[in-house]
């Protein structure tokens, strides 16, 4: 919420505290669902926040007590219990009036004083952006929700009444709130079934961030509502007569789509008002689902339906645990009504979410009531699962804006659902695959996903999955999660679990790269190899972490893998250190090292062998393969990457940066092919292609690219290719193949310098 504005006109204390006092005394009438003792309790958080914000003003000039009364009121009416209406009283007093979380634990009880720490912002702490500073913010906040869903009940309330009154704040303002609102909040209490909130939000949202579009639609659709309002109330009467007719209690309600929810209509359909007839329902409220089938039956009898407007929300909850029947129908003058219906349960978890909770404890009667746990059983599932990931995130995501990224792709509101093969049904986003689908079952069935099928059909891994569809997951153990998945996963469960893998990957293999490249930085300087890590040798690799700014002996070596540090200057340091306990260099050692680093015939070499490595990586710029005389170059943050040492980009690295480059040498036996490329000059003739890609094939070599200009009236093309080969004697077998091709007049590998 903004910071309290202290320039509007002071209010003298008698008139702040009567306007006050009469806002309290309203608020007071809404606590007649709780016992004496809890009102007083309340009454001492509201006379303690009265105390600590006396004298702030709002931006309206209204004393500052009444936005937590107003924040609180919006929770009494949602029936919610006696800490959360007391953390709406206090939920500014340590952000604006530095009282401590110790002092509101001791005055009101350690429950409360953590639902005001859970809503209270990071804003005393420094970040390096705005951006840095919400992510963490959010982060905060959504941690605390997961927890207590109390917090962030009472953080839409604080939302939904700083929306209300935005009118009252400064214009440059109204753009980063509304975006805020609508982007973030309406989202999280569409995930909280929290539609009464959501629908007010969006709302509210949409007349500040584009306030002309607004109005024009609001004159509209008063107009048109007042137009139609008599065959709205004689459609409500038919229906009411139909169902009453088939011996049906119902209860039906008449509603009108909200301003954004019309808008959202006609900028997704690209349509105008008229054409965007659907802005009216009817929702019709029955004792119970099997009764609600029944009068869809009727109704359909009394109205057509519209094909394919048909939802099951009943059968098949939404992702929040919204239930109801959806359909459309044609009524008389062609009017497009949409009908939801659904039993009184269903509806008081619509409207309120997670708050139907409190709202039933409040509400349920004694006399041949259902039992508690059989009424709430659906309300207790609400959002849990979402809850529950975003601690799982938290456990995996150690910045804050990684993981709210993670977390607003969970917010999205439309959904698909899916089966397993056993008929579990899974709620994912729009656009997810069957890796989504494989990390929602288990984290150990993504981690070690090979394979899909979707509907007995083999798929692929990044296939997007309908409505309906039945996915069944194929497991080995020894796979792990692809990199590439990060491409097209859309849940941040999935994305934070790949990317936890690969960073854990990635800093192993750091550490592995970072032992030999201080093994062979070491040899430079005339040891052997690395001390043991004994208990006498502890305070030499401490000294060494500290003098590298590492926490930790393996954080250091991953450090030196990834090039972030030299793994020269830590080695001498390592020497110095060494020295002091009497072990000294091998002189015979330094002089042959020396030697033999100068003919890159090094016995500290590290080995290329092509494995799957996220710390070596093979330059693009001159591709090469087994074979080929080749440097590495430790890049800053990048790990290692192996150049020719023919290449113009490791010769201009090398004058920069020298002391970054490590000796480098070819594994016996490469793990696997690596790609190269060629440049073939062919003529432009019918099947020339054709004949140079079959002899490719025969020598059993793959095409990774192909590319050749524009044929026109040319009478050679270049054909440039990036194919995989095991060493550099294949790559002579493939070139002389090649040349004794039919239409082939050179064949020639590419230089480095064409390849940039």
């Amino acid at each position: 919420m903004p910071p309290p504005a202290r320039t509007a006109p002071l209010l003298t204390a008698s008139v702040a505290d009567g306007a006050s006092a009469e806002r309290f005394g309203a608020f007071e009438t809404l606590l007649d669902y709780l016992p004496a003792a809890d009102v007083e309790r309340i009454r001492a958080a509201y006379r303690f926040a009265d105390q600590a914000h006396r004298g702030q003003l709002r931006h309206g000039g209204d004393p500052y007590i009444t936005h937590p009364l107003a924040v609180a009121s919006l929770c009494a009416d949602w029936k919610l219990d006696p800490p959360a209406l007391m953390a709406a009283l206090l939920h500014d007093v340590m952000e604006d009036c530095g009282v401590a979380k110790a002092q509101i634990a001791e005055r009101f009880g350690a429950p409360v004083a953590e639902l005001v720490d859970g809503l209270t912002k990071l804003d005393k702490l420094q970040f390096h952006t705005r951006e840095e500073g919400q992510a963490e913010s959010f982060r905060k906040m959504l941690l605390a929700m997961a927890r207590d869903v109390r917090v962030i009940l009472v953080k839409l309330a604080d939302r939904t009444h700083n929306m209300r009154t935005m009118g009252d704040m400064p214009r440059h303002k109204w753009r980063r709130i509304a975006s805020e609102t609508r982007e973030v909040y309406a989202p999280i209490a569409h995930r909280l079934g929290f539609n009464r909130v959501y629908n007010e939000l969006q709302d509210l949202a949409f007349r500040y961030l584009q306030p002309w579009r607004y109005a024009v639609l609001e004159k509209a659709a008063g107009k048109a509502r007042g137009r139609r309002r008599e065959l709205i109330d004689t459609v409500q009467q038919a229906v009411q007569n139909a169902l009453r007719q088939g011996e049906l209690a119902a209860r039906v309600v008449g509603q009108d789509k909200t301003l954004y929810a019309i808008y959202h209509a006609m900028e997704d359909g690209r349509r105008s008002f008229a054409q965007v007839n659907d802005v009216y329902n009817l929702r019709v409220i029955l004792p119970s689902a099997i009764q609600c089938y029944t009068a869809l039956g009727l109704l359909h009898q009394l109205y057509k339906p519209v094909p394919g407007r048909f939802r099951d929300h009943i059968a098949i909850p939404k992702v929040n645990g919204y239930q109801s029947l959806h359909t459309t129908v044609v009524g008389p003058a062609s009017l497009a009504l949409e009908l939801q219906i659904r039993t009184d349960l269903m509806d008081m978890v619509a409207e309120s979410g997670v708050t139907a909770h409190w709202l039933y404890q409040v509400g349920r009667g004694k006399d041949g009531a259902p039992s508690h746990a059989s009424m709430t059983a659906p309300i207790a599932e609400l959002g849990t699962r979402w809850l529950q990931s975003l601690l799982d995130i938290q456990d995996e995501t150690q910045d804050s804006t990684e993981f709210w990224d993670n977390v607003k792709v969970d917010l999205f509101p439309d959904a698909i659902y899916v089966f397993t093969p056993k008929g579990r049904v899974l709620a994912l986003p729009q656009g997810a695959t069957p890796v989504d689908f494989a990390y929602a079952i288990h984290s150990d069935i993504g981690d070690h996903a090979v394979a899909a099928k979707v509907n007995g059909e083999q798929a692929p891994m990044r296939a997007e999955l309908a409505n309906g569809d039945v996915v069944e997951i194929i497991t080995a153990p020894i796979s792990t999660p692809n990199p590439a998945w990060l491409g097209f996963v859309r849940t941040g469960r999935a994305r934070s679990k790949i990317r936890h893998h690969l960073k854990n990957l990635q800093q192993d293999q750091s550490r592995e790269l970072g032992e030999r490249l201080l093994a062979q930085a070491l040899r430079a300087e005339g040891l052997h190899q690395p001390p043991d890590k004994q208990p006498e040798q502890t305070p030499v690799w401490d000294q060494l972490a500290r003098f590298t700014g590492s926490p930790s002996r393996e954080d250091m070596l991953a450090s030196i893998g990834l090039g972030k540090c030299s793994a020269s200057a830590v080695a001498k340091h390592m020497v110095s250190l060494l020295a002091a306990q009497g072990i000294k260099p091998d002189a015979l050692l330094l002089t042959r090292e020396r030697y033999t680093a100068h003919e890159h015939l090094s016995q500290g070499a590290v080995l290329l062998d092509g494995a799957q490595n996220v710390s070596i990586g093979y330059a693009g710029c001159c591709l090469p393969v087994p074979g080929d005389a080749v440097v590495g170059y430790l890049g800053r943050g990048d790990g290692l990457i192996v150049h020719t040492e023919d290449c113009a980009v490791a010769r201009r690295l090398r004058q920069k940066d020298a002391e970054r480059f490590v000796t480098v040498a070819w594994a016996d036996e490469p793990a696997r092919a690596f790609e190269t490329g060629v440049i073939v000059t062919l003529a432009n003739e019918t099947g020339a292609l054709a004949r140079v890609t079959m002899a490719l094939a025969r020598l059993g070599v793959s095409i990774a690219h192909l590319s050749m200009p524009d044929a026109g009236t040319l009478s050679a093309l270049d054909l440039r290719i990036v194919i995989r080969v095991k060493d550099r004697a294949q790559l002579e077998t493939v070139l002389r193949a090649l040349r004794h091709t039919p239409s082939v007049s050179r064949a020639e590998r590419a230089q480095p310098a064409e390849r940039n």
